[in-house]
This record gives structure tokens, sequence and C-alpha cells, in this order.
């Protein structure tokens, strides 16, 4: 009972960090294959966002992993956005998911491992509604109206932060 109120309060104290910390991610993955050294891996895929999430093994003390999001397709439109991770500052109180964790060891030191988080801030709007096709359709002049009378929908957003787990290799 005693270490149960303990854990209580420390998440009080530690805020909403320690409880996000503690979420279960929307996504359900295994650990990744294990990487070497230099040879640049992808991470995952976010088509909503037109985004690659890669990741290297560097191999150098100063930054043993080097972790970036590239842009999938330079002519994709993307249906929402990547933001930097301490811009959005994600926080389930704020609405933000834990979407996906993924876990990348580095095969050159099994001690270490690339930890990327990837978080989700869902847009609450609905397609459009289905016309007598079928289809759901934006025509341009309803668009320029809705834009112009600044009723546009909101678009989700994503997120990610790298973390190095583990003890580091000479």
């Amino acid at each position: 009972m005693a270490a149960s109120s303990w854990y209580c309060i420390a998440l009080l104290l530690l805020g909403p960090a320690a409880a996000a910390a503690e979420s279960t991610p929307e996504l359900q993955r295994p650990t990744g294959a294990p990487q070497a050294i230099g040879t640049v891996h992808t991470l995952r895929q976010i088509p909503e966002a037109c985004a690659r999430l890669e990741g290297v093994f560097t191999g150098q003390a100063a930054e043993p992993y080097r972790f970036s999001v590239v842009r999938s397709s330079p002519s994709c439109q993307p249906r929402a956005r990547f933001v930097d991770y301490l811009q959005a500052a994600p926080d389930v109180a704020k609405g933000w998911k834990l979407n996906d964790v993924i876990r990348v060891p580095n095969a050159g030191c099994p001690a270490q491992t690339a930890v990327v988080r990837v978080w989700r801030l869902p847009a609450d709007n609905q397609p459009p509604e289905l016309d007598g096709q079928g289809q759901a359709r934006i025509y341009l002049q309803d668009a320029k109206q809705q834009a112009a009378s600044g009723k546009m929908p909101k678009i989700g957003s994503y997120t990610a932060q790298m973390q190095l787990e583990g003890k580091s290799c000479p």
C-alpha cells in the first residue's frame, strides 16, 4: 500500500510527463533489427505528414545516434504537419497521444538502443459528406469561401523525440 501511495505522489509531483511515459502507445511493435554503425535506416513513415523518420548510429561519442525527419516526396500533399518536439511540448493533458515507440539496437554495441517516441495530436475534423456518387469531394469555390471566413479545419500534428538507452560503448 505504501509503495503505491509513493508512486501516486511521484506522479503528481512529476506531472503529466511522468504519466505519459507510462502510457501505452497506440501502435505496438517489437524491437527493431540491430543496425550497423554508419547505416542509415528508416524508422517509420508518416504518410499523413509526408515524412519519413531516419536514423543512423554514428560511432562518435559526442553524437552516437543521429535522428532526422525527411520529406517523403516533393509532390506529396500533407494532411498533417510534423512539428519540432521542443516547440510542440507534447502533453496528454493537451490532447497529445503517444502514437509509437520505436526501439533500434546498435549492432556494434548491443548495450545501446535508440528509442524514438512518436506523438500525435489528432484533429477533430470530419471528412466531407459523401455526394450522390458516394465520393467525398471538396470543391474549390467552397474551399475558398471557407478559407475567407476563417473557418479552416484543424489538421493533425506529429512530433518525435529520440533518446539513447543503455551504456555507451568505447
